[in-house]
């Protein structure tokens, strides 16, 4: 039997500089793509514990999205991009609409 998963929410593809802060320190990367429930950052840094919670920075129009996620995967690959997968805790009427821009921009 062949099982293939499918995400609740459509991933859009981004390239998106962002900061977060985990861990008493503030990390830079790069949101690749994004969902209502979560996005992919690529990072260079992948020194967290799973399950972490940290907040990621978001350029929003002229002010900053701060968006509240729990980490839930680490990619490390010399085939692809390294980084980590994470999930919002409740995505807010601000992030809806964020990633709604994205989505009808394209």
């Amino acid at each position: 039997m062949n099982y293939v998963e499918k995400r609740a929410y459509g991933r859009i593809s981004v390239h998106l500089e962002v900061t977060f802060y985990c861990r008493d320190k503030i990390h830079e990367g790069t949101a690749l793509n994004l969902s209502e429930k979560g996005m992919f950052i690529g990072t260079k840094e992948m020194c967290f514990p799973f399950e972490s919670t940290m907040d990621v920075m978001i350029p929003y129009k002229e002010d900053v999205l701060l968006v509240p996620v729990r980490l839930r995967r680490i990619e490390m690959s010399p085939d692809s991009q390294d980084g980590i997968g994470v999930e919002l805790f409740d995505a807010s009427g601000d992030y809806s609409q964020f990633v709604l821009s994205h989505r009808t921009a394209r």
